[in-house]
């Protein structure tokens, strides 16, 4: 059983190192978000701050997540402290996207959005831009296709599920 946490471990570790190479692979491989989360992980893995990775480092980088994941330091994970370091990852992310929101759009540079706020940068309204048939409401069908025409506008290029 400790064996099987110890290999959920690395797993892990090895999952990190696997979105920083897929973050510096390229736009079809992460986009430009997953190019900063890459170049991110690159300068925290990055101790000496020479711009190259040795082994060391790397080594080094993986020994603290794990360190940091292990919270009873048995040097096991168990599912729970799995589990736990996951939320702290999800929760570190949305606060940050919170951030970058209020920071976006607080027209009066409050520190906190009002509803007038987030409606006037909001997507107007969406019966008027999905309501393709005129009807006066949005089926699922023209919410998806008014989505993908404003993916479509900002060049982002993003695919429907089960696109190739």
């Amino acid at each position: 059983m400790k064996k099987a946490y110890l290999m959920t471990g690395t797993l892990i570790v090895a999952m990190g190192a696997a979105s920083l190479a897929m973050a510096h692979g390229g736009k079809e491989r992460g986009g430009e978000r997953g190019q900063m989360r890459g170049a991110a992980m690159f300068e925290a893995m990055d101790t000496n701050g020479d711009g190259k990775l040795t082994q060391a480092e790397i080594d080094a980088y993986k020994a603290k997540r794990f360190s940091e994941a292990d919270a009873d330091g048995d040097g096991f994970l168990s599912p729970e402290e799995m589990a736990a370091q996951g939320e702290k990852k999800n929760d570190e992310r949305r606060a940050k996207r919170a951030t970058r929101m209020i920071e976006r759009l607080d027209a009066n540079e409050d520190g906190k959005l009002s509803a007038e706020e987030l409606d006037a940068r909001g997507p107007g309204n969406l019966i008027e831009k999905a309501d393709k048939d005129g009807d006066g409401a949005v089926t699922l069908e023209e919410l998806r296709e008014a989505r993908m025409d404003m993916r479509d506008k900002r060049g982002k290029g993003w695919k429907k599920r089960g696109d190739n």
